[in-house]
C-alpha cells in the first residue's frame, strides 16, 4: 500500500510527513469544516491572559510577555471589579493602554459566593448566577463604575444581567464600545445557546474547553460571535491541555481569543495578598504556556492571521431588540 502524500501547502499537521511514510497519514481536512469568518480587522485569532488579578500581577504578566515576545490582545481578571480599588483599575487600565492590550474586569457578585447552600451540593445548584436583585444590582454597579473608570470589557456570568448591561450600552448609560464577555462557567455547549447569548448582548463567548472540534464547526454554522477558548483550562474547569488542538481551534472555531490558562494551579478567587506567590507564580507560567503554544504554531505553519495588537472591537453581531421580550424579530 502507498502512503498517502502529506499536504504541500498551508499549515501541516503534527508528524505528518513521518505518519504518511508509514501509511498512517491522517484524511484531508474537510474545507467544509472551516470557519468562514473573521475579526473586523481580519484576523482569525488573538491571545488572552486570563486570572491577572491586580496591578502587580499585570506587571509581572508585562514583564515576561516582553521576555518571551508573547504577543497579548486581552487581559481578563476573575475575582470582580468590587475586588479592586479605584486606583487599582486606573493603573491597570494605564498599563493595559500602554500595551494595547484590552483590560477585561468580572462583574459583582455570584452564587458561589452567595450564603445559599444549593452551590456547593452535589447539582451546582444555580452556579454563577446572580442571585436576587441585589446581587444583580451589585453587578450593575460595578460595571457602571468600572466603565466610568475606563474599562472597556466586563466578564459576565448572568444572561440576566448581560441582558440588561446590553440595554445600558444601547440607551447610552454605558460607552458604546463597551463589549461583554461571557464567563468560562457558564459556557455554552452547543449551537443553540451559543446563538441566544450573543443575541442577549455577549462579544465574546467562552465555551468549556472539552467541547470537540466538530462542536466548534456546528456553531460557527450559526453564529460569527468570537470565542474565547482555554487552550489550557485550570482545574476547576476540567484542567485540559489541548496545545495540538490549537491550529484547528483557529481553524474551526476564527474568530477566537486562545486563551493560555494553567492546570495543576490552586484557585486564586476571590484575591488577595494572602496568595501574592502563587499569583506572581501563575501569572509567569500562564505567559510561558502562551509561548509554547505560539511556538507551536510556529512550527506547523499555522501562525499567520494573528489580529494586529490593539484589536478588540467583534464587528456586528446579531441581537435581540431592546423591546423585544426576548424574541428575536
Amino acid at each position: 500500500m502507498t502512503a498517502a502524500s502529506p499536504a504541500t501547502s498551508g499549515p501541516r499537521r503534527p508528524a505528518e510527513t513521518a505518519l504518511a511514510s508509514l501509511g498512517h497519514a491522517a484524511p484531508a481536512p474537510d474545507p467544509a469544516d472551516a470557519s468562514a469568518h473573521t475579526f473586523p480587522d481580519g484576523g482569525t485569532w488573538r491571545t488572552e491572559i486570563p486570572s491577572v488579578e491586580g496591578p502587580e500581577a499585570l506587571a509581572t504578566v508585562f514583564k515576561e510577555a516582553g521576555r518571551l515576545e508573547v504577543p497579548i490582545h486581552r487581559i481578563s481578571q476573575g475575582s470582580g471589579v468590587w475586588m479592586l480599588t479605584d486606583a487599582e483599575i486606573t493603573e491597570m487600565v494605564e498599563s493595559c493602554a500602554e500595551r494595547n492590550a484590552e483590560l477585561c474586569l468580572f462583574t459583582g457578585p455570584r452564587g458561589t459566593w452567595d450564603i445559599g447552600a444549593a452551590t456547593r451540593s452535589g447539582s451546582g445548584g444555580a452556579g454563577l448566577r446572580a442571585r436576587g436583585h441585589d446581587a444583580v444590582a451589585g453587578c450593575v454597579e460595578d460595571a457602571l463604575r468600572a466603565a466610568s473608570l475606563g474599562v472597556k470589557c466586563l466578564l459576565v456570568a448572568d444572561e440576566g444581567v448581560l441582558w440588561l448591561l446590553s440595554r445600558l450600552r444601547e440607551s447610552g448609560e454605558l460607552p458604546a464600545d463597551t463589549t461583554f464577555k461571557l464567563s468560562a462557567l457558564v459556557g455554552p455547549v452547543n449551537p443553540a445557546s451559543f446563538a441566544v447569548y450573543e443575541r442577549l448582548g455577549a462579544d465574546s463567548i467562552n465555551i468549556p474547553s472539552d467541547l470537540t472540534l466538530e462542536h466548534l464547526t456546528e456553531i460557527r454554522r450559526v453564529s460569527r460571535a468570537p470565542m474565547d477558548f482555554y487552550v489550557e483550562a485550570p482545574d476547576d474547569l476540567g484542567g485540559y491541555v489541548r496545545l495540538y488542538d490549537a491550529a484547528e481551534l483557529i481553524r474551526r472555531g476564527a474568530p477566537i481569543y486562545l486563551k493560555f490558562g494553567l492546570s495543576k494551579s490552586p484557585g486564586i478567587y476571590p484575591y488577595g495578598a494572602q496568595l501574592r506567590d502563587v499569583a506572581l507564580n501563575s501569572a509567569r507560567e500562564r505567559v510561558r504556556r502562551g509561548r509554547l503554544v505560539l511556538d507551536l504554531l510556529s512550527r506547523l505553519g499555522a501562525d499567520g492571521g494573528m489580529s494586529p495588537l490593539g484589536s478588540r472591537l467583534p464587528g456586528p453581531l446579531r441581537r435581540f431588540g431592546a423591546d423585544a421580550d426576548l424574541i428575536d424579530s
